[in-house]
């Protein structure tokens, strides 16, 4: 300070220059993940962030939650947290979406070959159900194509087929065949006939019906 005179003196003081003014938190738009194989998904921060700023510089970003399973299937509310350099802090919110597009994976039994049974034209035929693993967990396993395990088989190729569908929807297909193969020989049964030669020509004619015991006169 100096005064009319010349003369002068000075005195000081602090002043202190506060950064209150929280960071603007931007988050992205809704977006859907998959689950993997193993039922899991995975998310960052950076995942969410959609341009977050601060006049003086942003120290860090970070959410709630990061690994999603099974169990989260459907919307997630993911929270952002941005934190400026000095302290402040702001969040938003935006949704994902964790989806099961994994189909489970289902295994039938192996092809069967086998005979006619005795006096039949097919044969009975047992075979184990198929089974099927998932991630999220196995909804049904059911036979969708031809008889039932215990049924009589035609001879020749049976297609059987199994479906099976996760907790969330996804189905997988597997099938095996039934072969029946007629191995049996037919019973020939003959019979004694006796045929008059025409008087003309001094010939017979015979049919194999004719001799056959079963369809014969």
């Amino acid at each position: 300070v100096t005064d009319v005179n010349g003369n002068s003196s000075t005195c000081t003081t602090t002043v202190t220059v506060e950064d209150n003014v929280a960071p603007d938190a931007v988050c992205v738009a809704p977006f859907t993940v998959q689950l993997d194989a193993s039922g899991n998904a995975s998310i960052t921060a950076a995942d969410i962030d959609g341009g977050s700023t601060d006049a003086c510089g942003v120290a860090s970003i970070s959410i709630d939650q990061t690994d999603f399973t099974c169990a989260d299937v459907g919307d997630n509310t993911i929270t952002l947290t941005v934190t400026d350099v000095n302290g402040n802090s702001s969040t938003c919110t935006t949704t994902v979406t964790v989806e099961d597009s994994v189909p489970p994976a289902i295994s039938c039994p192996m092809s069967l070959v086998v005979e006619n049974d005795p006096g039949e034209c097919g044969a009975m035929v047992t075979f184990a159900d198929a089974s099927a693993v998932d991630a999220c967990g196995i909804a049904s396993i059911v036979q969708t194509v031809g008889p039932a395990s215990g049924s009589i088989f035609p001879i020749g190729d049976t297609l059987i087929e199994y479906t099976a569908t996760d907790v969330n929807g996804n189905m997988s297909v597997c099938s095996f065949t039934i072969t029946v193969n007629d191995t049996e020989f037919p019973v020939a049964v003959c019979q004694d006939i006796t045929v008059e030669l025409d008087p003309v020509t001094g010939m017979a004619m015979i049919s194999p019906m004719d001799i056959d015991i079963i369809n014969g006169h």
